[in-house]
């Protein structure tokens, strides 16, 4: 069996790995168990407001603690997020099962990062990952005001995947790799640099999740506005901008019971939180470091992705990253134009233990 701590081969980290460093002595431990499939005592998972309130409610340690898993970690940055390095914690061992949207989880994939999913929302909506300008720009009040303006974002995530398709839908094609396009492309790794580069001027425009911690501060600001959203029951809310979770194919393997609690403890939790919004929003607060009404407003706002459903079926999932990836490649996308997943690769993927009729589903 592959040490699922080990490098994967053409995984290009840039650094990222160097986050998951924390844990290193953790993680040594738990690459241990997994390789000689010992008893799994502990596991490490990501520090985020509805992790922090299922172990604050004793979730976590009902669930785990029924298939004997007694300690649950919770790893973050000094800014409590993991944001666009949860793959480098998974190949590190640093976490065991990591949050991203769907397309970033697969391009990950493509990389060489040997993943599987284990959970799928159905699709996002266009409330997710809106387009945002300064509020006092007065030359940028929608998409098409873009046109030979600068946009940044990280590469692989909804911020860029959800402005590609909606700049080629208003006729405004992003800059490539492979092309130019009629707006200007500028790679922004950091979601705390990614907002400044807006308010400094640097860039003129981003997209973000305004339902996570930073992506509120920001919005709630005052400092910007809405000047475009993502394209309704188009590629990305069908398939790219679903919420998922993955977990190193070995760890999935020997581990599929914990896998089983984790999901049910996200259904628990965040059903709880949507039950009981002023508690968790005092608990999210706290455990997160942000003001209770950037708590609260992760909950209530349709923005949010925390607590959208499952999908069911493992079919479903792969038939929604065929059409997304193929969407992509067709309009130039750089990442699966160079790596696309085969079909086969994409079945096995999809980890369909998970799913509605396997042994280990939670439908």
């Amino acid at each position: 069996m592959k040490n699922w701590s080990g490098s994967a081969s053409g995984f290009d980290f840039r650094g990222l790995a160097a986050r998951a460093l924390a844990a290193a002595a953790v993680a040594a431990t738990m690459t241990g168990a997994a390789a000689a499939k010992e008893p799994l005592t502990f596991i490490n998972l990501q520090h985020n407001p509805w992790t922090v309130v299922a172990k604050e409610k004793g979730i976590f340690a009902e669930e785990f603690g029924k298939i004997g898993v007694n300690e649950v970690n919770l790893i973050a940055t000094g800014a409590a997020e993991l944001s666009g390095a949860e793959s480098a914690g998974l190949n590190r061992g640093s976490i065991a099962i990591a949050q991203r949207m769907l397309y970033p989880a697969t391009a990950h994939r493509a990389n060489g990062l040997d993943a599987v999913v284990v959970w799928v929302s159905e699709p996002s909506n266009k409330y997710r990952t809106p387009l945002l300008a300064r509020a006092d720009n007065s030359e940028i009040n929608s998409i098409a005001d873009m046109e030979g303006k600068t946009y940044g974002s990280n590469r692989i995530g909804c911020s860029y995947t959800s402005v590609f398709e909606a700049f080629d839908a208003a006729g405004l094609p992003l800059d490539t790799r492979l092309r130019q396009g009629k707006i200007r492309y500028q790679g922004v790794e950091n979601n705390g640099a990614r907002n400044a580069a807006l308010l400094s001027g640097a860039v003129d425009g981003l997209a973000t999740h305004i339902g996570n911690n930073s992506g509120a501060a920001l919005y709630l600001s005052g400092k910007v506005k809405i000047v475009g959203r993502t394209v309704e029951k188009g590629n990305y809310e069908n398939g790219a901008g679903r919420v998922s979770f993955f977990a190193m194919r070995d760890f999935a393997e020997a581990y599929p019971e914990a896998v089983k609690a984790f999901l049910i403890s996200y259904r628990r939790a965040t059903t709880w939180i949507q039950a009981n919004v002023d508690e968790a929003s005092e608990i999210i607060a706290k455990g997160t470091r942000v003001p209770v009404e950037i708590a609260k407003f992760q909950i209530v706002d349709p923005s949010g992705y925390e607590f959208i459903a499952g999908d069911t079926s493992a079919d479903n999932v792969r038939k929604a990253i065929s059409e997304f990836q193929d969407w992509y490649i067709a309009h130039g996308d750089d990442v699966f134009v160079d790596r696309k997943l085969s079909q086969d690769q994409i079945a096995q993927f999809v980890d369909a233990k998970f799913f509605k009729g396997g042994a280990y589903s939670i439908y």
